[in-house]
């Protein structure tokens, strides 16, 4: 019966695989709480494990104290970490996820990370007899929580059938975007979009104050014709306020625009905007809106203000 010990639990008439998670910040917390809500059997893994504590405290589940012992007879295991290095750290070595997983089973990596750490551990994967996504999602902390993510993903068509089921108990939507390395170029392409629609919005709204307008009555209007985007529907009137402690922060941008501009050079892709709009949240972080104060990408608009 070795379909039964591939999907390890009967919930409700339908077998359930057994995931692993392994990083609870403010994205993978709620990403993992979604899966063991929907009947997965969770085991989490955190560098922290105070945070592992409390998660199983909440949701249920069970937490590991290594990458390796949380993969264990996992059929999928999802990682949301901050960066390569990090991805790198809970994946490989002695108490890696890979050195815990068996063949046959699926790693999501949902972390935004480089199309080169994708393709390296695909191929690593291949090599040991099973399978990796890279799985970059799209939404912020408020989509994590509300199991409203947008998932862009890269990897065989055939892990992906068998992964979708999980990956949409914490998503809006999921598509497979080509070989592996495809996820992870399409967020790039995501954050690129909202780093100029950011900075567009930045310069509308400080030109709106500097008019005398009544900036919120404007939005208010043009949200209603072409100019409207998530960004202003959900950004602008914080902006208006001066307030920044929502969602996705400073420090992430940057480090997601680093990887952007990388590939480009690579590619061959020009990005003089892109490169410019870095530039000005490098002014940011200086203004003290990276680790200090945890600014979000909105506040691109305090640079604006400054020079008054």
């Amino acid at each position: 019966m070795r379909w039964v010990r591939f999907c390890q639990t009967f919930e409700n008439g339908a077998f359930k695989m057994k995931t692993a998670f392994l990083g609870l910040g403010v994205m993978g917390y709620h990403m993992a709480g979604y899966l063991q809500k929907a009947g997965y059997e969770t085991t989490v893994y955190n560098r922290t494990a105070q945070k592992a504590v409390a998660w199983v405290a909440e949701f249920g589940g069970t937490s590991a104290d290594t990458p390796a012992k949380a993969a264990h007879d996992a059929d999928i295991v999802f990682a949301c970490v901050g960066n390569d290095n990090d991805l790198r750290a809970v994946v490989l070595g002695e108490n890696g996820a890979f050195s815990g997983m068996k063949a046959g089973a699926i790693f999501v990596d949902n972390t935004t990370a480089s199309a080169i750490v994708a393709r390296e551990l695909y191929a690593l994967g291949n090599e040991h007899g099973f399978h990796f996504i890279d799985a970059p999602v799209s939404g912020g902390e408020a989509g994590a929580k509300n199991g409203a993510l947008t998932v862009m993903c890269g990897g065989d068509a055939a892990a992906f059938q068998k992964a979708q089921p999980a990956i949409d108990t914490f998503a809006r939507a999921v598509t497979l975007m080509g070989p592996s390395g495809s996820g992870q170029l399409t967020k790039m392409v995501n954050q690129v979009c909202i780093a100029g629609m950011l900075q567009g919005l930045s310069e509308a709204l400080n030109f709106s104050e500097r008019a005398g307008l009544d900036s919120k009555l404007v939005l208010d209007v043009i949200s209603k014709g072409a100019a409207q985007s998530w960004q202003m529907e959900n950004r602008g009137t914080t902006m208006v306020d001066n307030k920044f402690d929502f969602g996705f922060a400073v420090d992430w941008m940057r480090k997601d625009l680093g990887i952007v501009l990388a590939e480009a050079e690579q590619n061959g892709a020009q990005m003089p905007v892109t490169a410019l709009v870095d530039q000005f949240y490098k002014d940011v972080q200086a203004m003290d809106g990276g680790a200090g104060k945890r600014w979000d990408t909105s506040s691109l608009i305090k640079r604006l203000r400054r020079e008054d």
